[in-house]
């Protein structure tokens, strides 16, 4: 499967987020299923790579334990080792806040302390093991595999469509625009908008 060739729609990610913060069914968290919400929301809706999302410390998504409005990217997690800032969204906020309420632990938690893994089991995820984690709750939710990329591009392709091409690019943190471009493409939704506007009536 190419990395640039799938989206997920909105009613997929929902099935997805739904599947990662309750496996065992309806109103069934627990602190490592709010955590795996909480990652594939980095990715959805802030548009991170996965291995930006397991090097995240406690001052990058906490300011005096409450969310930060702006998340900021640090050189050194930085694909690129370059600083980018991105807004935090309504669904992002909420799922720190969740996380930060069922995890006693992160309540007096050093600034430096990992976000992912240390107040749970004492170990830091890996990229291996959140790919795991996504595709796991792909195939449960979906019926198919899915990637952790899969989510960064389905966070671009979703921008492409409100927003330019150089806006885009700041915010995946690309230096050439060239690999913005791939996100160009359209997805599911964009082809079901066109297909009920086509065979909309026009207004007189």
């Amino acid at each position: 499967m190419s990395k640039s060739a799938k989206t997920l729609s909105t009613a997929e990610q929902e099935q997805l987020l739904i599947a990662l913060l309750q496996p065992k069914g309806l109103n069934h968290t627990t602190p490592k299923s709010v955590r795996n919400h909480l990652f594939a929301c980095l990715m959805l809706e802030a548009g991170l790579r996965v291995g930006e999302v397991v090097k995240l410390q406690m001052r990058d998504l906490y300011f005096n334990f409450k969310p930060v409005t702006s998340l900021i990217i640090r050189p050194e997690i930085s694909k690129n080792h370059v600083e980018r800032s991105i807004p935090m969204s309504e669904l992002l906020i909420k799922s720190l806040e969740e996380f930060l309420n069922i995890c006693e632990q992160l309540k007096s938690a050093r600034d430096w302390v990992p976000v992912f893994g240390t107040t749970l089991d004492g170990r830091i995820l890996t990229t291996r093991q959140v790919q795991n984690i996504i595709n796991k709750a792909g195939w449960k939710a979906l019926g198919r595999p899915v990637h952790p990329h899969m989510l960064r591009h389905t966070f671009a392709s979703k921008l492409m469509r409100i927003t330019d091409i150089r806006t885009v690019q700041e915010l995946l943190g690309h230096s050439s625009i060239t690999s913005t471009q791939i996100y160009t493409h359209p997805n599911e939704d964009d082809k079901s908008k066109a297909i009920a506007e086509l065979n909309s009536p026009v207004s007189a």
